[in-house]
């Protein structure tokens, strides 16, 4: 057993003639069998599964919207599906109803190398995308780790470790095309790279986690691949000293494109799962982009400050070989500390706070952390002052799961009370829907909620995320 996901309020079964239509329009890619609803109905957060009644797999944005029309003719959810890699609920189909799966769209439609865009379908992945991108001398830099679906860290305003010089998904996407409730479709945006025409309704759907539409198109920012590129890791006395490096690093205003915090735990896990052997302590994984000068200057400069707080000397990962190996290693970190405690669920928590109290609120943390009978590895894109647990819990052990909650709530009470968010990349889904008013206020919770049943009246679309409908 699991952590148990919210009752299924209102869930009823699928209409025997919604089931008749989509397969007399979509053949063999309507599917019902349990393998096919039970890989639907789960993802990398720690609750039950909660299976969808039908999955449909769409080829088109034509596709989506005979689907969306579809359900919407007989009152049904509809859940958007990528790649599977949500960490806090966002795909489980807690009143039943029909994921639609498109990972199947997974073409890039254009490139404009001239003005740095690209238009691209919602299922191809990150990794995908920049090995289309290869000839062309620009790269797309968003890097949550997991080799998510362009759609899907559009929906959940994803991040990663570039985060710190490139910014997020709210940043990089220009314009969208989505389906919204009742089969309708709406563009947003252009390829400019401003507007001031009318409501951002781009950044209306970017963090809407499916709740307000269907995205069939994403218009994307590029960026040139940097001149030179180098990285490197250096290991500290204490999470506090790393910390302080990087708050100092960025107040300095270099322009470092990747900084990562691990801990000693999560170095160890890392080390077992990647055959490496690098020091057992709180570790800051570097990456610098720039003219072979001004590479030079920022690995001068961080050094210097890394070497006021104690740091080791760095060592560098030049050849491309090298540094594809050591951010293999941090990417992986997840399932490395999953075997930490084999056999467990992680409960994945992370919180935003502002630079300045980044330091503070990760050693109150590590305080708390080392209290617990849990293991708690800690990493982090410590860079614009996000940070990640990984709880790791014995799924069988109800008592675990209520102590990683109580983790949570604690972890996430710190941040806000430090000016911060509950959730820094992974979005609200399920698990941090209780922390939104708390964050918000109940007058900007409301006005979420107006938006949504204004768009979603009949409350279809991904019901049951981000706020009670």
């Amino acid at each position: 057993m699991n952590h148990p996901a919210p009752p299924a309020v209102g869930r009823r079964p699928l209409p025997p003639a919604l089931l008749d239509a989509l397969r007399a329009a979509f053949g063999e890619r309507v599917s019902t069998s349990d393998a096919v609803r039970t890989h639907h109905g789960r993802d990398e957060s720690p609750f039950d599964p909660q299976l969808p009644d039908a999955v449909v797999f769409a080829h088109s944005a034509d596709d989506v919207r005979q689907v969306v029309s579809l359900c919407a003719l007989h009152g049904v959810p509809l859940i958007p599906y990528g790649a599977g890699s949500s960490l806090e609920g966002h795909l489980l189909a807690v009143r039943g109803g029909v994921s639609l799966d498109l990972s199947d769209m997974n073409r890039v439609l254009s490139i404009d190398a001239e003005d740095l865009t690209v238009t691209v379908e919602p299922g191809i992945t990150r990794k995908a995308l920049n090995d289309a991108l290869r000839d062309t001398g620009l790269f797309f830099p968003i890097d949550p780790g997991a080799d998510a679906s362009i759609g899907g860290m559009t929906a959940t305003r994803a991040s990663g470790t570039n985060a710190v010089r490139y910014g997020t998904m709210r940043e990089n996407v220009l314009g969208l095309t989505a389906v919204l409730a009742d089969g309708r479709v709406v563009k947003t945006g252009t390829r400019a790279r401003k507007s001031s025409a009318g409501y951002d309704l781009t950044r209306l759907f970017v963090g809407s986690e499916g709740t307000l539409g269907v995205i069939t198109e994403i218009t994307l920012r590029l960026h040139p691949l940097p001149e030179a590129v180098s990285a490197a890791i250096c290991a500290f006395p204490s999470m506090g000293d790393a910390v302080r490096t990087v708050i100092e690093t960025i107040q300095l205003g270099v322009p470092i494109a990747r900084v990562e915090f691990v801990d000693a735990l999560a170095i160890r896990a890392i080390n077992r799962h990647s055959n490496m052997t690098l020091a057992e302590a709180p570790t800051l994984f570097f990456e610098f982009h720039g003219t072979e000068a001004g590479v030079k200057e920022q690995v001068e400069l961080v050094e210097s400050l890394a070497a006021q707080h104690g740091g080791q000397d760095f060592e560098w990962a030049t050849r491309p070989e090298d540094r594809s190996r050591l951010w293999a290693a941090r990417h992986n970190a997840y399932f490395a500390m999953l075997q930490l405690k084999p056999g467990c669920r992680s409960v994945t928590t992370d919180v935003c706070v502002p630079i300045s109290r980044l330091a503070d609120c990760v050693v109150e943390t590590d305080a708390d952390l080392r209290a617990s009978s849990l293991p708690c590895p800690i990493v982090g894109h410590v860079g614009d002052g996000n940070f990640h647990v990984a709880i790791l819990v014995d799924p069988a052990k109800p008592e675990e799961l209520d102590e990683a909650e109580r983790i949570n709530e604690r972890i996430v009470e710190r941040a806000l009370r430090m000016g911060g968010t509950c959730t820094g990349e992974h979005g609200v889904g399920l698990h941090k829907m209780r922390f939104l008013e708390k964050e918000h206020g109940e007058a900007a919770v409301d006005t979420m909620r107006a938006i949504k049943l204004a768009l979603d009246p009949r409350n279809l679309m991904n019901p049951g995320k981000i706020f009670k409908c």
